[in-house]
């Protein structure tokens, strides 16, 4: 599902960008090292989150071991945003122009991530008697309860969606380069904050001041980052990317 939602986010982007006169060989080429970025930057803070519970006992080249499980969304936003950065520096295109065309695409390749977390048995909610309530397999492999919690995995991915709804509208409108991203920082800072509020995966001893998941507090980096673009940023738009010149 992670690499479903990569490849439809990246497709997205590059119709959005050849709808709006940016180089669609610009996404494609990005592809890889966003890739690369986001593995390496979700399973290190998953490891550094967990790694008490987890980790600590364990062989060391367990935590290398991503096909057995064990991402976390945010360190592989920063992984591909660093990545983004040292590409845009050395093939010299515009770092903000990029990130707004492929902020909306973040959202949606989000949505399928979640439904991947829902299939996995992690990311889930607290206990809950509402009719939309879901059950865990008896046995599953993430250990997940068997008795009625929040669908968590799954209000994420449709508020995923609503934002690449917006984000993709937004596009279309924007003002200044960086304003597409810098709302999608602050549209989903504010998404995860509420979702944290229905789950339940958490070892106690992970809450900050025991009240703010590290979800929630992760998000208000994200926040602070989204807000500062959005009013800071330069209000100029560089001109479209065109086509990729032979040779």
């Amino acid at each position: 599902m992670v690499m479903l939602g990569f490849m439809t986010g990246m497709w997205t982007a590059s119709r959005r960008g050849l709808a709006q006169g940016f180089n669609p060989e610009r996404v494609l080429d990005l592809g890889p090292w966003l890739i690369i970025g986001a593995i390496i930057g979700a399973r290190t803070l998953y490891v550094i989150t967990f790694w008490r519970e987890e980790f600590s006992w364990r062989p060391w080249l367990d935590a290398l071991m991503v096909w057995h499980g064990g991402l976390v969304y945010y360190g592989g936003l920063a992984g591909a945003s660093a990545s983004c950065i040292l590409y845009t520096r050395i093939k010299r295109v515009p770092l903000w122009s990029t990130a707004d065309l492929l902020a909306p695409s973040i959202a949606l390749g989000q949505a399928f991530g979640r439904i991947g977390c829902l299939l996995n048995g992690c990311c889930y909610g607290r206990a809950c008697s509402l009719p939309w309530a879901i059950r865990f397999p008896v046995d599953n492999a993430a250990h997940a309860p068997v008795t009625p919690v929040h669908p968590t995995q799954i209000y994420e991915s449709l508020l995923s969606l609503a934002l690449y709804s917006w984000l993709a509208w937004s596009f279309r409108r924007r003002t200044f380069d960086g304003q597409v991203f810098g709302r999608y920082l602050v549209g989903y800072a504010l998404i995860r904050s509420f979702v944290e509020l229905f789950r339940g995966d958490y070892p106690p001893g992970q809450y900050l001041g025991g009240w703010f998941s590290p979800g929630q507090s992760v998000s208000a980096i994200s926040l602070a980052a989204g807000i500062s673009l959005l009013v800071f940023a330069p209000r100029t738009k560089a001109p479209p990317a065109g086509p990729a010149k032979a040779g």
